[in-house]
Parts: structure tokens; C-alpha cells; sequence
């Protein structure tokens, strides 16, 4: 494979280390004061924050992976056409796209959580969560709930159907291609497959845990 076409690839792989300082310094401060304090309190705007930082961690990184799945796709499927069609500016548009929609489409979810008045201050958790706090409220949910389903369904499906057809093309031809070709491809593809589906078997496990597990 032409080094060429794996340098918009680093760009990439920058903006998610950048999200995993960004993840991090959103839960391992909080985690490690209450693991070194006696008393087991959070402020309710430490809780929101740490709250936006996790959500839009995930749904950046979840972005970030289905932009490379694509990225991919050019490099193998497309390799003559790659250059004009992931360039420089484009690949700093998908970077910068990716952020701002994730931090404006959580912001809103942000801004519905802090309207409610709480009846209850304790979350069964070790870090804060959107769902617990929002259990938490004495008012009227139903606006919190349906825009809750419509950001689900945005945060799965905008990612996925990138993925999905990047994938169907690149599966076709590895399965249409020479063995050299599917040896590339796989060589190309394992470790964004194998990031991919770590981080979603991850996720879909703590979604289930704090909907299910902790009621």
C-alpha cells in the first residue's frame, strides 16, 4: 500500500488521541477524588460537566472511527481518485465537523438536564450519568425522553452507515481481488476493525449496565 495513502489516516489517529486526553481528563480526576475521599460528593455543575465530557468523548470517537472506516474505503477501493477526493482541507473539515456537531448536539442535551429540579442528590455510580441524573428529576421528562431517543438514533446511525458501506465495498473486493489485494486490505483494515469493535462492545456494555443494572 503507498505510504501516501495512509497520511490523512495520522490526522485522523491525531484527533483521537486528542479525544482520549479529552475522555480522560473528564473521568480520571473526578474518579481518583472520590476514590482518595471519605466523603463520596460531587457539585451538581461537576456532574454535568463530567457528564458532557463523556458523552461527547463517545460520540466523538464513535464519528472519528466511521470517518476512517471511509478514509479506508478510499485507499483501497478508490486508490487513484484518493488524493482528490481526501484532501488536506477535507480531511480538516471532517475533524472539525466532527467536534462541533458532537458538542452542539450534546450541549442541547445538556441544557434539558439542567432545567430539572431534582427531588433526590444520590447516583449509584462511579462516575455521572445522563440517565441516572435524569431519574432523579421531580418534573416532567417526556421532552428529555423523546429528544433522547432522537439523539440515540442520531449517535448509532450517523456513525454506522458510513461504516457499513465502507465495509461492504471493501469486503467486495477483497472477496473479487487477487489474495495480494485481500492480504493488503486486511493488513490495511485490522487494527481500525479491531478499535471499532472494541470501543462498541464497550459501549453497548455500559449502556445496558446503567439501564438495566442499576435501576
Amino acid at each position: 500500500m503507498n505510504r501516501s495513502l495512509h497520511e490523512p489516516m495520522y490526522m485522523f489517529l491525531c484527533s483521537l488521541f486528542v479525544n482520549e486526553l479529552y475522555g480522560s481528563s473528564g473521568l480520571f480526576p473526578f474518579l481518583l477524588t472520590q476514590i482518595l475521599s471519605d466523603i463520596h460528593t460531587v457539585p451538581a455543575s461537576f456532574c454535568y460537566l463530567q457528564v458532557f465530557c463523556l458523552y461527547t468523548y463517545a460520540h466523538v470517537e464513535f464519528c472519528n472511527l466511521a470517518v476512517m472506516s471511509y478514509d479506508r474505503y478510499l485507499a483501497i477501493c478508490c486508490p487513484l481518485q484518493y488524493h482528490t477526493r481526501m484532501t488536506f482541507n477535507k480531511v480538516v473539515i471532517f475533524i472539525a465537523s466532527i467536534w462541533l456537531y458532537s458538542f452542539v448536539k450534546f450541549l442541547i442535551t445538556l441544557s434539558l438536564n439542567i432545567r430539572l429540579p431534582l427531588c433526590g442528590n444520590i447516583i449509584n455510580s462511579l462516575y455521572c450519568h445522563n440517565y441516572l441524573i435524569v431519574k432523579l428529576a421531580c418534573s416532567d421528562i417526556e421532552v428529555n425522553n423523546i429528544y433522547g431517543i432522537f439523539g440515540v438514533i442520531l449517535t448509532i446511525l450517523v456513525p454506522l452507515l458510513p461504516i457499513l458501506f465502507s465495509y461492504m465495498k471493501i469486503f467486495h473486493v477483497c472477496f473479487s481481488g487477487s489474495k495480494q489485494t485481500r492480504q493488503k486490505a486486511v493488513s490495511t483494515c485490522t487494527p481500525h476493525l479491531a478499535s471499532l469493535l472494541n470501543f462498541s462492545f464497550g459501549c453497548c456494555f455500559e449502556i445496558l449496565q446503567s439501564k438495566f443494572l442499576k435501576r
